[in-house]
């Protein structure tokens, strides 16, 4: 090297001057460069793009031989170990699901070929961001993961209880989970997405808009897993018998409807009962209240895709209800809890490249990443491959390769052979009938880090998301937006997310601003293609209009103390269980209570332990002499205005008064059902129908 030579300038590790860059959707951004160093793999290697994969053609499937991809995917996979990196804490029940109808006509798949068809399944709900010690009701997406135990194999359909999510490339996956998690020089905050790292990412990932209304709604903090939806997420493929392809999108549909909790509830279940989800998992299973959710189907072939305004291959975007209807082809039981934890729920490993005949993939960028993921996440996570053969993952269809040896191996081949073909005649050969086989697809195009044009529209599905919610659940996603962005600290990152929401809804990013306090609106994001602002509203997307029609599978808490009504109770209890409800008798003391008729009943929970928040709807039932003794017992009082404020319904007798005034209710109105006669107790059940009194809820938080 001569003595002239400037090896500092040629170093690719350093840039000067500005950039230009070009993002997801098209827009570009001048960044000031100085000294700033280039992104590298860890070779050292110079990357060029970084926001997308590399494919063939702007929707041509994923390469690969896209090294970059595969090395920060392979690196992310291994960061952790034993806990999952996502979907950490998790709750599983085992249970089957049986076809409603023979679906030959559309799919070769197995288990859809007769009708009254059972097949086993294992089901993981999950939250997404916290770690295994985190509470139950964060907001949070959840994971609804079904591994299904067909006759050609297992099938396992790994989705999450919202249709769209954050990303549309699997090669931002590492960099959206970095910024949800923990910020990682303070190992905090967790479980939750009101940091400045997550709205910093999504504020600059205009992609994320949708999912945002979504995670704001009122989705992110169900009420149960039981009252949830899931879904599938991506676009897929079943192909019948012929190779004709139909495009589908998966559905579970609760039959016991759709509920949530409010944000306030939440917080404050996380500190009653952090078990909350899974110990109403086990309690409904245990008592034989078996959780039930139906397979939706949305069945479209590649005509309806090329004309539809959004590309079905973008996990950012759902396909409306409305438009192309949910067609119920089957029945998800959950029927039977785990006898050991580990062995089951953590050592499960659901993979979506586990498909089986008569199902295939499409070219989603995100689901060819995830197929290409997971394997590797199981491997790190369980330390071998043969996690497969660990009973939980294990088919019940019989196996039959030459695979052999490693870690933790049950089963290994037996006799000479260890390889195929062989002269010998011995061991399993490939069927052209019976073996899976990818549906032919012509692709072409040049290689290229680039996205479908379609993918660039970020905002008009997340207004047509906002403005098919009821005024009371678009003022709960104002209050989670406004609730969030209070808690980051960078003033640019606030002005960053409003500006986005003025693409969203003008009203909603107002409010937002004037909950933030800003002194001026900022300007819209300039979207990358204009927005649609006359998409058509979807009920199908608001949780208030796809609620229940009974109060069953729901829980009343009785507040009761000595000298309670013994005809009012009983005819309260005979009432929920022709409903279908469980009833908890709350109490001064967890012995129970002696009735007006003299006879002893124990209490399910003490006052002070067994809140309102943990109940759907609440009676207050005391002794006039009890009531006195509750007016002076702050959890008590906690108890009727937790219930008041969050918009239960409560049922009461005239004895409660002091109570209820120490409380702060003084006139007891909407929403309230006085107990003065045994048939009382049916109006009140009947009431508890529509879950909430949503008109109060406005008037509490008027005040």
């Amino acid at each position: 090297m001569t003595s002239n030579s400037r090896q500092d300038d040629l170093s690719p590790t350093r840039m000067a001057d500005t950039e230009i860059l070009r993002g997801p959707g098209g827009e570009t951004h001048q960044v000031a460069q100085g000294d700033t160093p280039v992104l590298t793999t860890q070779q050292g290697i110079p990357v060029s793009d970084d926001q997308n994969s590399l494919r063939v053609g702007p929707r041509g499937p994923t390469l690969l031989e896209d090294f970059h991809f595969r090395e920060k995917l392979f690196h992310f996979d291994h960061e952790r170990i034993p806990e999952r990196v996502v979907h950490a804490r998790g709750f599983g029940a085992h249970g089957f699901f049986e076809t409603y109808e023979s679906l030959s006509d559309i799919t070769r798949a197995d288990l859809f070929q007769r009708k009254g068809e059972r097949t086993p399944v294992f089901v993981r709900f999950s939250t997404v961001a916290g770690n295994k010690g985190s509470p139950d009701v964060p907001r949070d997406v959840r994971g609804f993961a079904t591994k299904f135990y067909t006759k050609e194999g297992n099938w396992d359909l790994v989705g999450n209880n919202i249709p769209v999510f954050f990303i549309q490339d699997a090669i931002k996956f590492p960099d959206f989970v970095h910024a949800a998690k923990q910020e990682p020089d303070r190992g905090f905050p967790q479980a939750q997405t009101a940091h400045d790292n997550f709205w910093d990412f999504v504020s600059l990932s205009p992609e994320s808009m949708h999912m945002l209304l979504w995670i704001m709604s009122d989705r992110t903090i169900p009420r149960s897993f039981r009252f949830m939806e899931g879904f599938g997420v991506h676009t897929f493929q079943l192909v019948n018998a012929e190779r004709k392809s139909t495009l589908v999108k998966f559905h579970w549909k609760p039959k016991l409807g759709l509920q949530s909790v409010v944000w306030n509830e939440a917080l404050k279940l996380n500190g009653a009962d952090p078990d909350y989800h899974r110990r109403d998992l086990w309690t409904a299973i245990e008592k034989g209240d078996y959780p039930e959710w139906e397979m939706g189907l949305q069945l479209f072939d590649e005509d309806f895709a090329n004309k539809f305004p959004f590309d079905v291959l973008d996990p950012t975007k759902i396909i409306p209800e409305e438009m192309v209807p949910v067609r119920r082809v089957g029945r998800l039981v959950l029927d039977r809890n785990v006898e050991n934890f580990f062995a089951e729920t953590e050592q499960v490993a659901f993979c979506t490249q586990n498909i089986v005949p008569g199902i295939d993939f499409t070219n989603d960028p995100l689901l060819q990443g995830r197929n290409f993921s997971y394997l590797d996440t199981q491997l790190k996570r369980l330390g071998s491959p043969n996690f497969t053969q660990l009973p939980i993952n294990a088919p019940k269809a019989p196996v039959e390769n030459f695979q052999q040896d490693g870690h933790m191996a049950f089963r290994n081949v037996k006799g000479r052979a260890n390889y195929e073909p062989n002269s010998w005649g011995l061991g399993p050969r490939e069927s052209q009938e019976r073996g899976f086989r990818t549906r032919p697809q012509e692709e072409s195009g040049q290689k290229l880090r680039i996205r479908a044009e379609l993918f660039a529209d970020h905002y008009s599905q997340a207004r047509q998301f906002y403005l098919s919610q009821t005024p009371i659940e678009r003022t709960h996603i104002k209050n989670a937006f406004v609730f969030e962005l209070s808690k980051v600290e960078t003033a640019a990152i606030r002005l960053r997310m409003v500006s986005h929401l003025r693409n969203v809804d003008e009203d909603l990013a107002q409010q937002v601003a004037d909950g933030l306090g800003l002194e001026q609106m900022p300007e819209a994001a300039p979207p990358a293609r204009p927005v649609v602002t006359g998409l058509p509203e979807s009920p199908a997307l608001s949780i208030i209009r796809n609620g229940p029609k009974t109060f069953a599978g729901r829980k009343i808490g009785v507040l009761v103390t000595d000298g309670v009504d013994a005809g009012l109770l009983s005819a309260l209890r005979e009432a929920a269980q022709a409903e279908g409800t469980m009833v908890e008798l709350v109490a001064p003391k967890v012995g129970g209570v002696t009735t007006s008729d003299g006879t002893r009943i124990p209490a399910q929970q003490k006052v002070n332990g067994g809140p309102s928040v943990l109940y759907d709807a609440v009676a207050v039932l005391p002794s006039q002499e009890g009531a006195a003794l509750l007016a002076r017992e702050a959890t008590a009082k906690d108890f009727v205005s937790d219930a008041y404020a969050h918009a239960k319904f409560i049922a009461y007798v005239d004895a409660a008064t002091p109570l209820f005034e120490k409380a702060g209710v003084t006139e007891p109105n909407g929403g309230f059902v006085r107990l003065q006669s045994p048939r009382d107790a049916r109006s009140f059940i009947e009431a508890c129908r529509e879950l909430r009194f949503w008109e109060r809820e406005a008037a509490v938080q008027a005040v």
